[in-house]
């Protein structure tokens, strides 16, 4: 089986049910160049309206008012100053919700074309949400776009392999808390994948 591109009408669902879903999947990033880069989702979290982590849990602000759109965009924010986060809008419009994308497992020809920083090791270039936007080329200037082929940046589809390796048991998916928080510290919404050396932290 091909791997897909993902469709808007697929994110239009339950942030709890799209996050673990999006384990395995692709993640495409299309550079002015042409040159794409390519990474397989490792770990995510989710956050949604009642969440006290989630930003939108307050009220709308021009920072997070992406969420309280349509899925399928691209929600970037910029955390200490100089790391940014790559998140996606899930769910119905004003309901806003999204899936931080924690960790990307690179691929070779990706992986080739990032220099490494001394003693960095290769597995963990994307691992965690603001080395994974270093890795891919991401910024606040991907902030509201949309993830569709042909514009900077998509998903897709597990490959047919992949899914059977979690069908029968040889890949693994941990749920726990999420980290690095303040609120919302009992909420099991973050998934890796088990044994991943990739993960940002186990």
């Amino acid at each position: 089986m091909t791997e897909t591109v993902i469709s808007t009408d697929w994110l239009d669902r339950s942030v709890l049910i799209v996050a673990p879903e999006l384990i395995g999947c692709t993640l495409v990033r299309q550079l002015s160049n042409g040159q794409q880069l390519r990474g397989k989702i490792v770990e995510v979290e989710a956050y949604q309206e009642g969440d006290p982590a989630c930003h939108a849990y307050r009220k709308q602000t021009k920072r997070n008012q992406i969420m309280f759109g349509s899925a399928g965009y691209v929600y970037v924010y910029l955390i200490y100053g100089i790391y940014h986060c790559l998140n996606f809008v899930t769910d119905q419009a004003e309901f806003p919700s999204a899936v931080l994308i924690r960790a990307l497992e690179l691929n070779p020809v990706t992986l080739a074309s990032i220099p490494l920083k001394p003693k960095e090791k290769p597995e963990r270039v994307a691992a965690g949400p603001g080395k994974l936007c270093q890795a891919m080329q991401i910024d606040l200037a991907l902030y509201g776009t949309k993830l569709a082929s042909g514009q900077p940046m998509w998903l897709e589809s597990r490959s047919a392999d992949w899914q059977v390796g979690l069908d029968t048991g040889k890949i693994e998916l941990v749920q726990t808390t999420r980290i690095g928080l303040t609120q919302g510290l009992d909420l099991p919404w973050r998934w890796y994948i088990k044994g991943c050396k990739a993960v940002s932290k186990w």
